[in-house]
């Protein structure tokens, strides 16, 4: 049984990013795979048996809560013992070394990959097309909105060189890979807009997956990737 965690939904759940956790488990399912999604509560504890967590975006101050409650509740600690983590938008500036907290202030974020976050000023909003360097997929397609700008660090690999949008805001890259964390500002749901993705996050966990007749997600992909590319 492959357990996903779908992290504090209430607060990190503005753009339906929940719906990752749905298609990784549904995925599995297609093939035969059992799966569970365990939906974790802000004022629940932290399964730390759950081989993949999911954490989705969210306005400042409830980011500003998550971090600390994430702190609170040992998340780094499922991430050393080797589960795979993917977080979008706010989740993914959470994970970082720091970004600018509901205050305006610059708050400490869990550390867990080598980002920071400050404001832009304006935000990013609209179709974001990426085309990824450190993973062995076909283009990524999703829809950004956000107001910062995160910097990677010098040894760290981002996701992919960005074609339509923003991205990070600097660099012209998106995104981070870190051993088994994906950060990215991909919104859609990103992995129901990325099958391939989707299967790669699963292969970390249960091992080569046999691959799964996707026509009408072909069909939309490349209609949203015609309409972005133009």
């Amino acid at each position: 049984m492959t357990r996903i965690a779908l992290v504090f939904p209430e607060l990190l759940g503005t753009y339906g990013d929940g719906g990752n956790a749905i298609v990784l488990a549904q995925r599995l399912r297609w093939r035969g795979l059992p799966a569970d999604i365990v939906r974790v509560g802000v004022e629940d504890p932290l399964p730390r048996d759950c081989d993949l967590y999911v954490l989705g975006g969210g306005e400042d101050a409830p980011q500003t809560f998550a971090t600390a409650r994430l702190v609170d509740l040992g998340f780094a600690g499922a991430v050393a013992d080797g589960a795979v983590v993917f977080a979008v938008c706010a989740g993914f500036q959470i994970l970082g070394e720091a970004f600018t907290g509901n205050d305006g202030a610059q708050q400490p974020g869990l550390g867990l990959i080598e980002c920071s976050t400050r404001p832009k000023g304006a935000r990013q909003i609209g179709e974001l097309v990426v085309e990824p360097s450190a993973l062995d997929l076909p283009l990524l397609t999703g829809f950004e909105n956000h107001g910062g700008i995160t910097e990677l660090g010098s040894s760290a690999s981002p996701l992919g060189r960005v074609r339509v949008g923003h991205g990070n805001g600097v660099g012209g890259v998106e995104g981070i890979v870190a051993g088994r964390v994906v950060g990215t500002y991909l919104h859609g749901p990103a992995l129901a807009r990325n099958p391939a993705l989707a299967d790669l996050l699963l292969s970390w966990v249960v091992g080569a997956l046999e691959p799964l007749d996707d026509p009408i997600v072909e069909r939309l992909r490349t209609e949203r990737l015609r309409a972005a590319l133009g």
